[in-house]
């Protein structure tokens, strides 16, 4: 079935209650003819990572939200809760999901796994905006899929905005990858889909010769390759990260 502003694709993004970045950066991203629609997972847990474990619990009631819609992939814009979950169950809800909609579940933390795969990066580099904490538990998720954290920056936070991670300038993000300039890396990753990371990518595709990617632009590139029935390719990726394609909209939109 055809929806008449998604002739190659339409993508039903799932996106934590209070993210601001996940929604703009998809659109962004996506080329002509593929669309997205979005649902919020929503929770009222106080801690940043019991809504994290909340949204992935709920994450069969949240796909009914796209009821009926011809959607030709899901993907899940939070990659905290992957962690939270562990690699076992991220892969058992997911294909899960997959089997019982009949479309692919797409999770943040997968698509940057399938991307280091995709480039044959072994040893990363991370800029983090989590907790102290989370980080740690997010080093375990990317070593357990056989990734060795060789850099670690952390971003600094305000408790005073409506959200520590979600407000956080793209500026900020940039600094992070001063840090890691001299490491030996195959790839960096800049975490959360809540941290503004498409702008410092399109400024810097490459630190030391590491490409640089982050959780929402891995989930943008895998999310269009499953709508598109296209597989991962090494070159297209590189592309993707220098934003050949999605890069001239950002800086129409006066953001680059």
């Amino acid at each position: 079935m055809t929806v008449e502003y998604a002739p190659h694709g339409l993508i039903g993004v799932l996106t934590p209650q209070a993210n601001t970045t996940v929604e703009p950066e998809f659109w962004v991203m996506l080329p002509p003819g593929v669309a997205m629609i979005n649902a919020r997972m929503t929770s009222d847990k106080p801690s940043l990572e019991a809504r994290l474990v909340d949204y992935f619990d709920q994450l069969d009631t949240a796909v009914e939200q796209f009821h009926n819609a011809p959607i030709g992939a899901i993907a899940l814009g939070t990659t905290g809760a992957s962690y939270l979950a562990g690699v076992a169950r991220e892969a058992e809800v997911v294909g899960a999901i997959g089997n019982r909609t009949g479309v692919p579940l797409v999770t943040a933390g997968l698509a940057v796994v399938l991307a280091l795969n995709t480039l044959d990066a072994r040893r990363i580099g991370i800029v983090s905006p989590y907790p102290e904490a989370l980080t740690n538990t997010c080093v375990g998720y990317w070593e357990e899929h056989g990734f060795k954290v060789d850099g670690i920056v952390q971003i600094s936070t305000r408790s005073d905005t409506f959200h520590p991670i979600y407000s956080i300038p793209a500026a900020n993000a940039e600094q992070g990858l001063d840090e890691l300039e001299g490491k030996r890396l195959d790839a960096i990753v800049m975490l959360g889909t809540g941290m503004p990371t498409l702008e410092p990518i399109l400024k810097r595709p490459e630190v030391g010769g590491a490409p640089v990617m982050s959780c929402m632009l891995c989930l943008g590139w895998a999310s269009i390759d499953a709508v598109r029935g296209q597989r991962p390719d090494a070159r297209a990726l590189r592309d993707f990260i220098r934003g050949r394609d999605w890069g001239p909209r950002l800086m129409a939109r006066g953001v680059a």
